[in-house]
């Protein structure tokens, strides 16, 4: 994003780019959304569909996730990952290759970051700011996810692994491998649902794979690769290619509806009972509810890529 437009942009919005905690922490629920051609973040109020205002940051921001009070930002392209507290940059982390997602530890402290250069998973102290561990793996990880006791991390390895990786993580500061999971196709991305079943999906083909206390089923599923959340005893997911959005009860895998969606919509995420799901192509964030049905549709940048929520 050219400066000067940047900062034009900042002056019209109704509040100023960086303001208080207070200010912050009061009124609607907003969700951050990463803007990876433009260098920022935009800060999109949900239920009024409209953009507050951006957050400079440095270039590529891909992926953001909510750890504890702050937000993890994963810049690719330049090898760095930037810690977002209230509407600024508290901390620019260097040292990585190509930092891709991040999942959060129980303990709202410690972030754990996938980087595909490097082929490690790395522990970041969200609030002093730095790297504390670093567990070499196979292949190019990618995208994970916790499991519901904080004991456990699974690990995509790459964007069609032949297996996930199963991480040890009771102590953030001090992972360690226990071993891996083939799934029954090349895989993507994971889900632990609240229910404790694992969704996984394909990076390769149209399936998805809920494991579920020994038991694998196997779904059919839209266009690879597909991403996965949760919310109300529901599953959502995404596929880019189509630009569809599944939902299913999570209980029983059974297809309630399927959503259209722009295409180039992959990340998926449920934020404040609602579900989110941005798009490279079209550069939008499209917001919806627990049902599936469309609420807002927020044209945020030339592309987006990924959103969390920022507060509730």
């Amino acid at each position: 994003m050219d400066r000067r437009r940047f900062l034009l942009a900042a002056a019209a919005a109704p509040f100023a780019l960086r303001e208080a905690p207070a200010a912050f922490a009061a009124a609607a629920p907003l969700a951050f959304v990463t803007a990876d051609t433009e260098a920022h973040v935009a800060v999109v109020d949900l239920p009024a569909g409209t953009v507050r205002r951006r957050i400079e940051t440095k270039p590529g921001p891909r992926s953001i996730e909510r750890v504890g009070g702050v937000a993890v930002v994963a810049h690719t392209a330049v090898g760095a990952v930037s810690v977002l507290e209230g509407y600024e940059v508290r901390h620019a982390l260097e040292g990585f290759e190509e930092p891709r997602y991040t999942a959060a530890a129980r303990d709202g402290r410690h972030a754990f970051v996938t980087d595909s250069g490097r082929v490690e998973l790395a522990t970041v102290d969200v609030l002093r700011g730095e790297v504390v561990a670093r567990l070499k793996l196979r292949l190019w990880p990618r995208h994970l996810s916790l499991s519901r006791d904080g004991r456990t991390l699974w690990v995509g390895l790459g964007t069609a692994s032949p297996e996930l990786a199963v991480v040890d993580v009771r102590d953030p500061r001090r992972p360690y491998l226990r071993g891996a999971v083939r799934p029954p196709f090349a895989a993507h991305d994971v889900g632990f649902a609240p229910s404790g079943r694992v969704w996984v999906t394909a990076g390769e083909t149209p399936a998805i794979a809920v494991y579920d206390r020994g038991r694998v089923l196997t779904l059919t599923a839209d266009a690879a690769p597909q991403h996965v959340t949760f919310l109300d005893g529901r599953a959502f997911v995404t596929s880019g290619d189509d630009g569809t959005l599944r939902v299913y009860e999570e209980r029983t895998a059974r297809l309630l509806r399927t959503t259209r969606v722009p295409v180039g919509s992959y990340n998926v995420q449920f934020a404040a009972g609602r579900v989110l799901t941005p798009s490279l192509n079209a550069g939008t964030l499209c917001v919806f509810d627990a049902n599936g049905s469309e609420r807002e549709r927020v044209h945020v940048s030339a592309s987006s890529h990924d959103a969390c929520l920022a507060r509730g």
